[in-house]
Formats: structure tokens, sequence, C-alpha cells
């Protein structure tokens, strides 16, 4: 039996743990560096006990920037082979973590065979899961019964839960003033604003967060708290139900952390492209430096089929700013159920955020593959390039789509490719470019 219920607890006690380890391995720092990390709360390794195929990983400050995809079944969509597919298609692709966002039915067969197959982290949503789970409708479902889905989703080996704890009434009281053009779009926000109203009682996650933290500690699962009043739309960006929401959000880190939980929080959304590294230092500074995980920031309302672009844009900026975590935004969002085709650009998208940020960011190491890429090209080492590349596939399928007539150059410039020549020359040969 170990000597430690959580991460958090084993790095205030002075224990690096296998996980801890790992993580240190994979950033190329020292395991006493993530040791001290995890301690203070800075550093996250959502890792549930009975969760034995993870490969740990770890978020927060001085670590690569890491991506999450969103997946799962609804009402409309009920194909759980395909959403096995898109998970394969996640692992694949290198992300690090997958949430399971199903909201139809009885899911957790589903989020089992996930969990027994993935290396990834994986996240749920439990308040999702609450209607078909417990078969009742909204209005009916307890606090207790809401607390029952939390502990079977620990139950089950979910490494983090995303928690709408912080909509407390008076956080709603702020929305209710604050006059927003798209009101709440978090869907499990939404879900408990509604419960709150139509019962007349304060939300259970907040009421009963003590509880709740209990089930978490048991099952070394990190809280991921939602926030449940982020913008959804760039008009209502930074407005005081966002911040109001995120002011509780820090003293609910606060507590969390005081019974050795790990903490995430979770931020915007929709939000204009100057706003963004503000919100993120806010953020930290509310917050305590807790990891923080950010849907987009989508930076424009009026790119639906493209919102994987506008997400990236905005995540760059955040990543370069402080934000730990990105969740990926697919061309579908606004739209429809992403398919594996929508599933596969906006992991790209979101990878090459999380890149460009790391670059920004001064991460150490984080330039050396764009160095490599460099010099491939530099020598037209076509292999080289697919190898390095973010997505290797797409680029190689380019590349063979339109074949150059001579190799050491591409279909757009041929004989006239800048590399080609100044390699030509350099190498003290004549450049030849009619024959």
């Amino acid at each position: 039996m170990r000597e430690y219920k959580t991460q958090m607890e084993a790095a205030r006690k002075g224990i690096v743990t296998p996980q801890m380890a790992l993580v240190a391995e994979k950033e190329k720092l020292s395991p006493e560096v993530i040791m001290e990390g995890v301690a203070a709360g800075r550093i996250a390794i959502p890792c549930n006990i009975n969760h034995t195929s993870i490969s740990a990983e770890g978020i927060g400050k001085g670590l690569r920037t890491k991506i999450n995809v969103n997946l799962g079944i609804s009402g409309d969509c009920r194909n759980y082979e395909i959403e096995m597919e898109k998970v394969r298609l996640a692992v694949e692709y290198g992300a690090e973590s997958i949430m399971d966002l199903s909201n139809y039915g009885k899911t957790h067969d589903f989020r089992r065979e996930l969990i027994d197959f993935s290396p990834a982290m994986i996240g749920t949503v439990p308040m999702y899961d609450a209607v078909g789970y417990l078969e009742k409708e909204l209005a009916d479902i307890t606090a207790r019964e809401f607390l029952d889905v939390v502990r079977a989703h620990a139950e089950e080996g979910v490494d983090f839960m995303t928690i709408h704890a912080g909509i407390n009434r008076r956080a709603a009281e702020a929305f209710r003033r604050s006059g927003r053009l798209t009101n709440i779009v978090s869907r499990g926000g939404s879900l408990l604003f509604a419960w709150m109203e139509m019962t007349g009682k304060e939300n259970p996650f907040y009421e009963y967060y003590d509880e709740l933290l209990e089930i978490l500690r048991e099952y070394d699962v990190t809280i991921s708290i939602g926030d449940a009043l982020r913008p959804g739309s760039i008009h209502d960006s930074s407005d005081a139900a966002q911040i109001s929401e995120l002011i509780e959000i820090g003293n609910l880190t606060k507590r969390a952390w005081e019974r050795d939980v790990q903490v995430m929080v979770e931020g915007p959304g929709h939000m204009a492209l100057n706003e963004i590294a503000a919100n993120m230092i806010l953020e930290k500074r509310l917050c305590h430096e807790a990891p923080f995980y950010v849907l987009g920031p989508l930076v424009t309302d009026i790119a639906p089929g493209y919102d994987h672009i506008t997400a990236a844009i905005g995540g760059a900026v955040a990543a370069a700013s402080g934000a730990d975590f990105l969740c990926y935004v697919t061309p579908a969002e606004h739209l429809r159920l992403p398919d594996l085709d929508d599933v596969r650009e906006g992991i790209v998208a979101s990878k090459i955020a999380a890149h460009a940020g790391d670059i920004a960011k001064g991460l150490g190491g984080a330039r050396e593959i764009d160095d490599k890429m460099s010099d491939a090209r530099r020598r037209i080492d076509w292999e080289e390039m697919f190898s390095l590349a973010i997505d290797g596939r797409k680029a190689r399928e380019y590349f063979e789509s339109a074949r150059p007539s001579e190799q050491d150059s591409c279909s757009m410039c041929g004989k006239m490719c800048a590399m080609r020549t100044t390699n030509r020359i350099l190498e003290g040969e004549d450049v030849v470019l009619r024959k």
C-alpha cells in the first residue's frame, strides 16, 4: 500500500512518485523540479489510481503545453465504434488528454473501454452523465445523487473531472446583472444554473464541496474547476460574470489543495485577441498559479466551419501568455458532432498552437525540432521533413499529389527552388534552368 493518497500529498512529503519521474523524463527536467511544482499546485499530474494504462503527463508552469481532445456520443449520434476510432486517432497524433463528453444513455461501458485502452489521461464532466446515469429529470436529481455520479466516474478510473463548482448563487446573480449577449454557453454550467433555478437550492458541488473533494482524494482524481460563466462571444469576454466566478474558483482552488487534491482551472471561451494575455495573468493571480486549461480562446465569432483556426490563433497567444493546457476545437464547432477528419484537423491545429506558445515562452528544447526541420528543408530531404512534421501524413499526401520532375525541389518552384539554387552555387555547380 502506498504512503500517500494523491500526487500532491506525495510531493508535499518529499516523495518522487513513478508518475513524477516519468513526467520529469518526458519534460527533460529533474524529478525534484516536478515534485516541487506538484507540491505547490503549479503542476498537476492527473492520474487516477484505477487508470492502469496511462502514461502520465504533467500540466503546468515550465512544462510543454498539452492538448485535450473532446469526443463522446450524443442523442443524435450514438455510434460508440466511431468514437473509439476517434480515440485511436487522438492517441496516434499524440494528444495527451481525451475527454469523454458523452451525454446520452448508459455511458459507462464506453468509458471503461476508453480507460482500459488509453495511455492519454481521461477527463469527464459528470454533470453531463447525471440524467442518463440516474434515469431522472434534471429537477428531480438530488445533491447526493450528483455526488454518486462523481464517485462512479472516479471508481471507473477517470483522471480529471470538470466540476462547475464556482457558479454559486452569488456568481449566478452577477450573471443576471451582466446583460450578456449569449448568456451561459457552458453545457454543464447551464444545467446547474437551471437546476438551481428550478429547485431554489445552492449549487450542490459548491454546497458539498468538501465531500466532493474527499471522493476525488480517494482515487487521486484532479478537479478541473469548470468555468460555467465563460464567455460564449467576444461581446461577453472579461465581463463581471466571468470575473466573479473566477474569484470563487480561486477560493475553491485553495480549499482543494488543503485536502491534497490537485487542481486545474478552466477558462475562456470566446475572447478578443487583445484581451487574452491579460486574462491569463489574471487567472494565475486569482487562482494562485494553478494550471490553466483554456478552450481556444476563439478570437472571432464569424467563422463557423473554420473555428479550429480561430481557436488556434487564440490558443497560441494564450499558451505564450501562460496557459498550460489547450482544449482542441474542430471545424465542426457550433455546427455538429465532429467526424474523424474534423478531429484530425482540430488536433493538428491545437498542437500547432501549443508548440508555437512553447517557442514563444522560450521553453527549453522547444525549438529543436524546428531547427531540424529547417535543416532538412535546406538539404531538401523530403523523408526527414515528413518524419518531423506535426502531420507528416498530410504533408506527404500534398507532395505526392503533384510530384516535381526533380527530386530536389517541389512543384511550386521547380528548378527555380531557392534552396536548390543556393545549394548548387555553394557546392560550386552552375544553375541551369532551361534544360
